[in-house]
C-alpha cells in the first residue's frame, strides 16, 4: 500500500499514533493514557519513560492492527504537547527529573521577578511570548539548579534539553538526532523569531547553557531515522501540536483560524509572513517552516478545557464518560444562573492571571449535575470569545468561520453553543485527528509520498457547520454572567 504515513501524536493526557493512506484517511490507531504527577499544589509532571514506552508500543500496536509492516511505511511525522520540559544524559538517555509539564506553575514567583525586573519587553520582541511559568526556560532553569550536579554537567556538554518531540526523537534514533522544530523552540522563550535562531541574549538571562540546546530544523526537515519497528522509517516531519493541527486543519491563508480542544484549548490565527504583535497580550508564535520559509501566527490560550471534562469524570463522578455532557446539558432549558471559571491552574490568554483559582458562581439548591457539567461546557466557549474578542482588538477583523478539532468538538451541543456566543459560523471536519494529521502532512511532503500536502484544502465531504441562532439579548446576558465570574475568580 503507497503513501502511507505514521503520526506518532504525543499529548497531555495520552499519547496515540495513527496511520494514514494518501487520502488522508485513518486506516490504523492505538491509544494509551498515562499517569499525571501532582507532586505540590499547581505543580504537574509526567515520567518520561512512561511517554516513550507508550509512543513505541502505540506505533507497533497501530503497524499490527493495520495489518502493516514498518516497510509499507514511507515516512513518520511527529506532533506533542509543546512546552512540556526534558532534560536528559546523553550517554544513558535517561532524564534527570520528571518532565515538567506546561501547565505547571511552579516557576510564577520567578517569572514574576523577571517582569518587575523589566525584562518582559525584551522577551516579548524576541520570542512573541510572555513571561509565564507556561514556557520551557524557567521550567529548564528550575531543573537545572534543582538537580544535583545539573548546571555543571549542563555547562559540560552532557545533557541534552529538549521539549517531548525531541526527547522521542532522540531515543527513536537511539541517540542520533538532537534536533526539534521551528515550531516548539518558538515556545521556549530561548528562540529569536524574528532571526530564526536560539538567542544570547535571553540564555543569558534564563542562565541556560547552549550547550543543551537542540538543532533547529524546518517542519518539514530530515529529522533522521528510527529503526525499532522492524525496517528502517524516515522521520521527516515535526511540529507542535497546535500548529500541527492548523496545518491538518489547512489554515495555509492569512486570516484563517482554528481551535483545538484538547486539554486544554488553542486558538491560532495565520497571520502569513508576517509576525504581528498583539496589544491584548496574545502570543505571537512560528505557524510552520518549509524550505526555509517561516509563516507565524497570532495564538490564544486556554489552560483548561477537555481537562474541566476530565474533572468531571475523576474528580466530580458526575458523568462516567465525557459524551454525557452533551445530553445532559441539552436537557437543560437554560444555564440556571450558573458559570464556572475553570482556573484550576490560572487564567491563560488575555488575563494572564497566574494566581486566580476555580470558581462555581451562581448556584442554588435546584443547581444539580447537570448545571455544573453545563456550565463547564460553556465555559470553555465563553473563553474562547475571550481570545476571539482580544484577535479582533488586534486588527483581526471579524472571523467568518472558526476551525475547531480535539475531542469536545466531537460534542454537537458545545459546537452549537460556541457559534452562537462568537455569532460566527463554526466548521467541523469529518476528521478530527487534524493534529495527527498535520504532521503527517509535514511527513508526507517531507518524503514526497505526498507531494501536495501543503496546498489542498480540506475537502467538503463530511464537513459540518454551525450557524449562529441565538438572540442578541441573550448572547449579551451570558457573556456579561461570564465576565462578572472572571472578576471574582480572578479577585478572590
Amino acid at each position: 500500500m503507497a503513501g502511507l504515513i505514521l503520526a506518532l501524536d504525543q499529548g497531555t493526557t495520552s499519547t496515540r499514533a495513527l496511520v494514514f493512506d494518501a487520502d488522508r484517511r485513518v486506516i490504523a490507531s492505538a491509544q494509551q493514557e498515562f499517569p499525571q504527577h501532582y507532586p505540590h499544589p499547581g505543580w504537574v509532571e509526567h515520567d518520561a519513560e512512561d511517554i516513550w514506552r507508550d509512543t513505541l508500543a502505540c506505533a507497533k500496536l497501530a503497524l499490527e492492527r493495520g495489518g502493516l509492516s514498518a516497510a509499507e511505511i514511507a515516512a513518520i511525522g511527529v506532533t506533542n504537547q509543546r512546552e512540556t520540559t526534558v532534560l536528559w544524559d546523553r550517554k544513558t538517555g535517561k532524564p534527570l527529573h520528571n518532565a515538567i509539564v506546561w501547565q505547571d506553575r511552579r516557576t510564577a514567583e520567578v517569572c514574576a521577578v523577571l517582569r518587575d525586573a523589566g525584562h518582559e519587553p525584551l522577551v516579548q520582541e524576541r520570542t512573541g511570548l510572555l513571561l509565564d511559568p507556561y514556557f520551557s526556560a524557567t521550567k529548564l532553569a528550575w531543573l537545572l539548579d534543582t538537580v544535583p550536579g545539573a548546571r555543571a554537567a549542563a555547562e559540560a556538554g552532557e545533557l541534552a534539553f529538549g521539549t517531548i518531540d525531541t526527547f522521542l526523537l532522540w531515543r527513536l534514533t537511539e541517540g542520533r538526532s538532537h534536533r526539534t522544530d521551528v515550531t516548539n523552540a518558538s515556545r521556549t522563550l530561548l528562540y529569536d523569531i524574528n532571526r530564526q535562531r536560539w538567542c544570547p541574549d535571553l540564555l543569558a538571562l534564563f542562565r541556560i547553557p547552549a550547550a543543551v540546546l537542540p538543532e533547529v530544523c524546518d517542519s518539514a526537515s530530515d529529522f533522521g531515522h528510527t529503526d525499532l519497528l522492524g525496517a528502517r522509517v524516515a522521520i521527516g516531519g515535526m511540529a507542535g501540536d497546535q500548529q500541527a493541527a492548523l496545518v491538518g486543519q489547512s489554515c495555509f491563508a492569512p486570516g484563517q483560524a482554528k481551535i483545538t480542544y484538547g486539554t486544554g484549548g488553542f486558538m491560532l490565527l495565520n497571520t502569513g509572513d508576517r509576525a504581528a504583535r498583539s496589544r491584548a497580550r496574545l502570543l505571537t508564535t512560528i505557524a510552520y517552516r518549509v524550505g526555509g520559509q517561516a509563516r507565524y501566527a497570532m495564538e490564544g490560550s486556554i489552560f483548561v478545557a477537555g481537562a474541566a471534562i476530565k474533572w468531571l469524570r475523576d474528580k466530580l463522578g458526575i458523568i462516567v464518560e465525557a459524551r454525557q455532557t452533551q445530553e445532559m446539558a441539552a436537557r437543560l432549558p437554560d444555564n440556571g444562573g450558573v458559570f464556572m471559571v475553570p482556573a484550576f491552574v490560572g487564567l491563560g490568554a488575555p488575563h494572564w492571571h497566574t494566581e486566580a483559582r476555580g470558581m462555581l458562581t451562581g448556584m442554588t439548591f435546584d443547581t444539580g449535575a447537570a448545571h455544573i457539567a453545563r456550565a463547564a461546557l460553556e465555559s470553555v466557549a465563553f473563553q474562547t470569545a475571550d481570545l476571539v474578542a482580544a484577535m479582533q482588538a488586534d486588527g483581526a477583523g471579524k472571523l467568518a468561520v472558526l476551525r475547531v478539532d480535539g475531542g469536545m468538538a466531537a460534542n454537537d451541543w458545545f459546537c452549537q453553543f460556541l457559534a452562537d456566543i462568537l455569532d460566527i459560523v463554526v466548521e467541523r471536519p469529518a476528521n478530527l485527528e487534524t493534529t495527527a494529521l498535520g504532521a503527517a502532512l509535514l511527513a508526507g511532503h517531507q518524503s514526497g509520498a505526498w507531494p501536495d500536502a501543503l496546498s489542498a484544502d480540506p475537502g467538503v465531504e463530511g464537513l459540518v457547520r454551525f450557524a449562529p441562532r441565538m438572540a442578541s439579548e441573550e448572547r449579551a446576558g451570558l457573556i456579561g454572567g461570564w465576565q462578572t465570574a472572571v472578576r471574582r475568580a480572578i479577585s478572590a
